[in-house]
């Protein structure tokens, strides 16, 4: 059985955006590319929810992330991807399917099929709606070394508690910290 997992970058202050929705306080240097090239080795499927994957496929596709993201452009643009959105008629980014309707269902069914880790990354509204679905397997959570004092919190859509279980961290020397954590 396959793991569906998501990836999320936040500030120390808890918030994945920030006041004008900006996410532009990553703290990303080669230690992390190491990392994100160690993670993405066992994903086979992206999932994103529309806002992310318009914003994916409007930047992966680019000469500007050839030039700026040369380190994992060939994962981005090759890996099978799913775009979830119930106001979206079409995606063109390649290997992207869309799917409308009952997306438990369809992660379920995926989660069935033979393959490596299914990865939503970013996508904070789609993760909180699988949590809550006791479909995700792991929440993996990047807290960068900045407090944003105002922004927009990463669970702001979850509508109840939801208890997790830390299965490990990781210190990068940057100040980044990995916290890895299953759903109880």
């Amino acid at each position: 059985m396959r793991k569906l997992v998501s990836f999320i970058g936040i500030s120390l202050d808890g918030y994945y955006k920030g006041p004008d929705g900006q996410f532009d306080f990553a703290n990303v240097d080669q230690e992390f590319y190491d990392f994100s090239n160690r993670q993405d080795a066992h994903i086979d499927t992206l999932m994103f929810g529309r806002e992310t994957y318009e914003l994916m496929a409007s930047h992966w596709p680019t000469a500007t992330a050839t030039e700026n993201d040369p380190e994992v452009i060939e994962f981005m643009n090759g890996v099978d991807k799913i775009a979830v959105s119930t106001t979206l008629e079409k995606v063109e980014w390649n290997n992207t399917t869309l799917v409308r309707g009952d997306i438990a269902s369809k992660v379920a069914e995926l989660k069935e099929q033979e393959g490596k880790e299914i990865a939503m990354f970013g996508s904070v509204q789609l993760t909180a709606s699988l949590l809550e679905r006791g479909l995700v397997d792991e929440l993996r959570v990047m807290v960068f070394p900045v407090v944003l004092g105002e922004g927009v919190s990463l669970f702001a859509t979850l509508e109840e508690r939801l208890p997790l279980e830390l299965l490990r961290t990781t210190t990068f020397r940057s100040g980044n910290v990995l916290l890895v954590y299953r759903p109880v």
